[in-house]
């Protein structure tokens, strides 16, 4: 999302949440829980060129939103207690999920403890490649190497396009506009992109995947404790829509193979990676349900109702967003009321994007 873009929704949140309009049209919107979104959680905030800064929050921020859901009454749960309460319809009380995607070691040093601390269940989605340090985070990559250059020349869409790097600003709308068009296309030809100007950046995209993302061991520890619990997230973290039907299926098939033989524990749970109606659709959703998961995430946006109890394998969740780490957002998107907003506008025109 660009700065713009983020400016605008904060002020809209801060105008839900100043009206009261999110308490009033909580009626209306409200679902019986949420499952919450995250990735990494580490200290500080990111400032100058960081476009993957909405992937952060900082231990304080999620130590605050864990005490503000607890003490507005929501309960926590696992994503096994999750799914059999919709299944039994036990939907007295609302209730809170949290879960974190691609495994990032801070996972491990940051947030567990504050899990910890509470005593609070919470889910870890792990694509199996990126544990061995082999996978392509190549939305890091690509901002690592847009930070090092000064130009970047690419062909896109058939037409070559130049970028002057020379501040932050156009950093960031570099980055944007490659971001999405990566996103658009063929999975094996984003990754030579940003392979190719990871080499001119003298980026190693192998050894950033080493410094972020936790090793098996690692993964084996967070695991040992009851309170987390394991999620599959494919093999090498492909879009999977964009992928032809065998294929799709063994990406999401090996990655919960793997997890299985790696842990010794029947994986129940999957996340679709970049999760939103691009990256994964009716064809995936049943894919996983053949495969035995009791779940399976989206980042498509929205509280979870009753109805979800009929669709297991697409279920919403709500980003808590590095660039949203205030209460009152928090208190705003549990309500609902701006996803009522976001499907109105979403007739005439985009939703507004989150990773």
């Amino acid at each position: 999302m660009s700065r713009r873009s983020t400016r605008l929704l904060k002020a809209a949140l801060s105008a839900m949440y100043y009206t009261g309009a999110d308490g009033l049209l909580s009626s209306l919107s409200r679902g019986t829980g949420a499952i919450l979104m995250l990735h990494q959680v580490q200290p500080g905030k990111a400032d100058g060129f960081s476009p993957n800064r909405i992937l952060q929050v900082t231990p304080e921020f999620l130590d605050q939103t864990i005490r503000q859901v607890l003490e507005a009454g929501f309960e926590i749960l696992s994503l096994d207690e999750l799914t059999r309460k919709l299944a039994d319809g036990d939907l007295r009380r609302p209730f809170v999920s949290f879960t974190l995607d691609d495994a990032y070691k801070d996972n491990l040093v940051h947030a567990y403890p504050v899990f910890k601390r509470y005593g609070i269940p919470f889910t870890v989605y792990a694509p199996t490649e990126y544990l061995d340090g082999a996978g392509e985070l190549w939305w890091l990559a690509l901002e690592k190497a847009i930070s090092q250059l000064p130009r970047v020349s690419l062909r896109m869409d058939g037409v070559e396009r130049s970028f002057d790097l020379a501040n932050c600003d156009l950093k960031d709308a570099a980055y944007h506009t490659i971001y999405w068009w990566l996103r658009r296309i063929d999975e094996y030809e984003a990754r030579a992109v940003v392979a190719r100007l990871c080499k001119e950046a003298g980026v190693d995209p192998v050894a950033l995947c080493r410094d972020v993302i936790m090793c098996w061991d690692e993964l084996r520890q967070l695991a040992s404790d009851p309170l987390v619990t394991i999620g599959a997230h494919t093999r090498r973290h492909f879009s999977l829509a964009k992928l032809p039907e065998a294929q799709a299926r063994s990406e999401i098939a090996d990655g919960l193979a793997r997890l299985q033989r790696e842990l010794g524990r029947p994986i129940r749970h999957f996340a679709y990676p970049f999760g939103d109606e691009t990256a994964a659709g009716p064809r995936e959703f049943a894919m996983t349900r053949e495969l035995g998961f009791a779940s399976a995430v989206t980042t498509r946006k929205g509280l979870i109702a009753p109805g979800h109890a009929n669709s297991l394998t697409a279920l919403p969740r709500v980003s808590l967003n590095g660039d949203y780490q205030d209460p009152r957002y928090v208190q705003v998107l549990l309500s609902g009321a701006p996803f009522v907003f976001w499907d109105l506008f979403g007739r005439f025109g985009s939703r507004p994007v989150q990773a």
